[in-house]
């Protein structure tokens, strides 16, 4: 265990935002505590999520970027069938991927909180099974089941419903920028046994996908669908929310139709709208944001991951160099992160323009656009890949100060 200091700041979540910034905040000399509402890490199938070149460096930094690479689900090879295309179109991912961004892994998102959890567990107050159900100005906490304790700080990084968030903001503080579109994902059994493979069915206004990692014995499925209004369903309502997808997809191919066949008996789902969020701030008093909780660009089309890892980083860092003097370190942070947090939001709603297309001609440009950059060799596949998508430049340009520890 590692020495301690006297201010002690409380994080709220343990699933990526979360361990990352506990981290670096002992790192930097704090004495931190997480809070986890789930009874432990969750490992409920999750999904596959892309950690671009800062959060690759920044993984790095902790020591960990071997396992992030050993756990990356390596996925390598697309097969993609159209609505209204002659047939499939195959891919080679493993260019794409290359060409997109000059560092990349793809890994599922509960291996990631694993590794990020592990990395400081042993220096970090973890509190499973709770959550907060009150933060006075003074700092005091109460919990659901805990005895009500005292921080200098708190951070909420707990997602997009954070519960931070509403405590302390209030509903009105933010804006839920909805851009259209939904998607859920779902575990079920690798049927067709894919190893390192996606397939893919892209219809005009909805795009349905299936792969497998080549380190689990099951498959997961990504669905992605256009609505031009919210849906009525509560976040928590999963009946509800396996309806919807079902109507959304009914009838689009028999391989669709055999995932969805799954839905009640898998044992992990997963559905929320592709929503930004905006807020003039995300601090108040003793209490800030990190990732999805304070500047979600969009659920998986956003790279909220990265931004998530590069916003616990930031944070972190300007709480030391400030001195744990949180009026100046929440303005520094909000600074240093406001031009990563407007590119991901760009770069959100032009991955969901392109992997959801609103157009059979759209259906039959993301086909054929797989289908040149295969087969274009590396250098004049990057740079096309370049030129049509925003967020290899967007990655690319992000940089954050480095921030020495007390190590």
């Amino acid at each position: 265990m590692r020495e301690k200091s006297s201010m002690r700041i409380l994080v709220s979540g343990a699933s990526v935002a979360g361990p990352v910034l506990a981290y670096w905040l002992t790192r930097h000399g704090f004495s931190v505590t997480v809070v986890e509402r789930a009874p432990g890490l969750r490992r409920t199938g999750g999904h596959a999520v892309d950690l671009f070149r800062p959060a690759m460096n920044i993984s790095e930094k902790m020591g960990v970027l071997a396992r992030v690479e050993e756990r990356a689900t390596g996925t390598k090879r697309m097969t993609v069938y159209g609505e209204g295309l002659r047939g499939p179109v195959r891919a080679d991912l493993s260019k794409i991927f290359g060409a997109t961004s000059e560092r990349h892994v793809e890994i599922m998102r509960d291996d990631l909180s694993e590794i990020y959890y592990d990395a400081a567990r042993d220096d970090v107050e973890y509190v499973f099974g709770d959550s907060i159900t009150a933060i006075s100005p003074d700092g005091e906490v109460r919990f659901e089941n805990a005895a009500p304790r005292r921080f200098d700080l708190v951070v909420g990084a707990d997602g997009l419903h954070s519960t931070v968030r509403r405590l302390v903001f209030g509903e009105e503080s933010h804006d839920h920028a909805f851009i259209g579109a939904y998607f859920g994902v779902l575990t079920l059994p690798n049927a067709p046994g894919l190893d390192r493979e996606l397939l893919i069915h892209v219809g005009v206004g909805r795009t349905a996908g299936l792969y497998g990692a080549r380190h689990l014995g099951d498959a997961r499925a990504l669905f992605l669908f256009r609505s031009e209004r919210e849906l009525d369903y509560h976040h928590r309502d999963v009946l509800r929310q396996k309806e919807l997808l079902r109507a959304a997809f009914a009838g689009m191919h028999a391989h669709v139709d055999g995932w969805l066949d799954e839905l009640d008996r898998t044992p992990a789902f997963y559905f929320d709208s592709i929503t930004q969020l905006h807020m003039d701030t995300w601090s108040r008093g003793r209490v800030t944001l990190v990732g999805d909780a304070g500047y979600c660009p969009g659920p998986a089309v956003g790279g909220s991951t990265s931004l998530a890892v590069v916003g616990a980083y930031v944070l972190a860092g300007e709480l030391a160099r400030a001195g744990g003097d949180h009026e100046r370190a929440f303005p520094a942070y909000e600074r240093a992160m406001a031009a990563h947090v407007r590119g991901s939001r760009t770069v959100a709603l032009s991955a969901a323009r392109t992997l959801i297309p609103t157009s059979r001609s759209g259906v039959w440009g993301l086909a054929q656009g797989a289908r040149l950059i295969s087969a274009l060799p590396a250098r004049p596949s990057r740079a096309l890949l370049r030129l049509i998508t925003k967020s290899a430049r967007f990655y690319d340009s992000v940089s954050v100060d480095d921030y020495p520890t007390t190590d």
